[in-house]
């Protein structure tokens, strides 16, 4: 009896909690006029290596991060901007040159027409709290990126949904040139 009781409570505490997001309210059993716009992580902006010096060999490398995967779910409203949750998974690597065990990471999720201009950016941050490990992982969810439709006939397909890293000429320069150390190298 106290089983089916607490079974009871978890399954309306598992519904509560579905309720509970504005995209979620939002996305109701309605068909979506379009497809969504396809989501990325940029290749040159998807992982970073930060290093303690002027080197960048591994015995300096102070902290490693990478986007290992984005997914996007999306909700046209009549003529309205689409609205998209987008979800972004971490990983995080601490060097032999970590200062602490935590470290933040600045990243960006971008709104772009379709392999072109631009049309919104906006920057984020995320912790990693490595807790005297050498790796941790993060989802991150990211709630209400609008997408700019000018109207209810332009599809969501005209668009696309880009994330990466925030990083400096050098750490740019370091991924362009394909050179990149494994978040457990070394272990």
């Amino acid at each position: 009896m106290i089983m089916r009781v607490l079974a009871v409570l978890a399954a309306g505490l598992m519904l509560a909690a579905c309720g509970s997001n504005p995209l979620t309210r939002a996305l109701d059993s309605r068909q979506n006029a379009g497809p969504c716009p396809p989501v990325a992580a940029l290749y040159d902006a998807s992982r970073i290596v930060e290093f303690a010096g002027e080197g960048n060999s591994f015995n300096e490398i102070t902290y490693t991060g990478e986007i290992t995967g984005v997914d996007l779910v999306c909700r046209y409203l009549d003529d309205q901007p689409m609205r998209a949750e987008v979800e972004i998974d971490f990983a995080f690597g601490k060097g032999p040159q970590a200062a602490s065990n935590g470290h933040t990471y600045r990243y960006w999720v971008a709104v772009t027409r379709r392999s072109s201009k631009v049309l919104a950016k906006q920057y984020f941050t995320v912790d990693a709290n490595f807790a005297g490990n050498t790796v941790d992982g993060r989802r991150e969810i990211i709630q209400d990126i609008r997408v700019p439709r000018a109207d209810e006939t332009i599809s969501g397909s005209n668009f696309e949904v880009i994330v990466g890293f925030d990083l400096t000429d050098e750490q740019l320069a370091f991924n362009r040139e394909g050179r990149r150390f494994r978040l457990d190298a070394g272990s």
